[in-house]
């Protein structure tokens, strides 16, 4: 299989384990960025401009906190820091992927409960704006589909919840099924979010594996399951979201048109999730055509597994185009025609940068100079003629550390650009982030605690000085 090119180029200075002073300097952004955002925010906030964010960047509020969950949560990060470091980058792949699943488990839960049981898990998703609130009023799923699209705008009688009209049906759909299925309630639910969204430590792994990229996959799980972001894996629908993207890449990945069939259903049905996710377009066809083997057949059997999810829907009566035109009309009626893109449009990247980790920009700094040199050294593109699988062969030799990664940014960057995510970002682009961070397997091994550290910090950080909302 193809390896990383990143394993095979670290530059001599960053073998040693040495501080770079690139590294610093990109830290020092980070650090001067999120500064400016909260102080900003702050400033903001005491002049009464609408930003609906007591913590900008953050959707939280300042409340200095500790619970039951804070020396789980130190003790998990020991654990990763520790014998689970050394471990990952010799364990066999099955035992690693079930221990770095359950690990996830524990760090998400172990955050949920710095808040308490009941603050922290079983009352996260029973707020009126959230799913569960309307799971009771759904007695006959085929007449809610038809009728979906006519209850997203707000100021009506029978207008959907803001969590619900903002998404579309399948979102709703998830709480209805596992209602149905004994459960229902708000404990359920956050726990099967927590469960299925730690499940990015397993396919986010097994897409670069697969992609030809064994060693880095062991180098990013770990990161995988320390990720800050966890703080609104538990609980929030965006960790269903989260883990269905990531399952549907994975198999887009895996060998076999059976495989690709089966993430075009996945990825079909996260595109009934969130609007958004109409972006992840960008990562899917990047993993297709990193595959090594029959990328159009595996292109064609995807491109039916999402397309017959769609048509049942558009059978069922909900149309996702006639839904998004009133989502954006409802997204205005809100918050969002309050909060300033101006300040949001930058701020948003700190709320990323929480929620992704301090790693996040040496890693990209990383992959970007290691992409470079690799551009370079593999000579010119070729005749005019040859030019257009020139480039294509050329960016396909990247890798899979690079590429996820760069699509991941440039999907974000039309998000931020948009005006649609102006806020609450640190949830919302979890699905993104967990690709972002296939960068880190561009860090020298010996720096690897070091950043685990720092990733496991910002999280009992963000959760003991704030209160997050999902």
């Amino acid at each position: 299989m193809r390896s990383a090119p990143t394993l095979r180029r670290a530059p001599a200075a960053d073998r040693t384990g040495s501080p770079h002073r690139g590294d610093l300097v990109v830290v020092a952004v980070e650090a001067a960025l999120l500064a400016a955002a909260v102080v900003v925010g702050l400033v903001l906030n005491r002049r009464g401009v609408g930003l609906h964010a007591d913590a900008a960047p953050l959707y939280a509020t300042w409340r200095p906190h500790a619970g039951w969950g804070t020396p789980l949560a130190v003790l998990v990060a020991l654990a990763v820091l520790g014998p689970g470091l050394r471990w990952a980058r010799t364990a066999r792949w099955g035992p690693l992927l079930a221990v770095g699943w359950l690990a996830a488990v524990a760090w998400t839960l172990a955050l949920a409960l710095v808040d308490g049981w009941t603050a922290g898990l079983t009352r996260r998703l029973t707020p009126q704006a959230e799913y569960l609130h309307e799971v009771p009023g759904v007695t006959d799923v085929p007449r809610m589909l038809a009728g979906f699209t006519d209850r997203i705008l707000d100021f009506q009688p029978d207008s959907w919840s803001t969590h619900t009209a903002g998404h579309p049906p399948g979102a709703l759909l998830v709480f209805v099924w596992l209602d149905r299925v004994g459960l229902g309630g708000g404990a359920a639910a956050a726990l099967c979010c927590v469960l299925v969204g730690a499940t990015v430590v397993v396919s986010v792994p097994v897409t670069l594996r697969a992609l030809g990229a064994a060693d880095a996959a062991r180098a990013v799980l770990p990161f995988l399951v320390l990720l800050p972001g966890a703080v609104w894996l538990g609980a929030s629908g965006d960790a269903v979201f989260t883990g269905v993207v990531a399952a549907g890449l994975a198999l887009l990945a895996v060998r076999g048109p059976l495989a690709a069939l089966a993430g075009g259903l996945v990825l079909g049905f996260a595109l009934h999730l969130s609007y958004g996710f109409v972006l992840v377009g960008a990562l899917a066809v990047t993993v297709l055509a990193l595959r090594p083997d029959r990328r159009r057949a595996a292109l064609v059997a995807a491109t039916a597994g999402v397309s017959a999810v769609t048509a049942l829907f558009v059978f069922s009566g909900f149309r996702w185009w006639e839904g998004y035109d009133r989502v954006v009309e409802r997204y205005y009626q809100g918050w969002a025609a309050d909060r300033p893109y101006a300040y949001w449009v930058w701020a948003n990247l700190a709320a990323l940068l929480l929620s992704a980790g301090p790693v996040l920009g040496p890693a990209l700094r990383r992959t970007a100079v290691a992409a470079r040199a690799a551009w370079l050294a593999a000579g010119p593109v070729g005749t005019r003629r040859s030019g257009w699988r020139g480039w294509t062969g050329r960016l396909v030799g990247l890798g899979p550390t690079v590429l996820l990664p760069a699509a991941a940014a440039l999907v974000v960057a039309a998000a931020d650009l948009s005006g649609m995510s102006k806020a609450e970002v640190e949830r919302i682009w979890l699905p993104f982030v967990v690709w972002l961070l296939a960068a880190v397997a561009y860090l020298p091994p010996s720096t690897h605690r070091r950043w685990l550290a720092a990733q496991a910090v910002t999280a009992l950080l963000v959760n003991h000085l704030l209160r997050t909302v999902s």
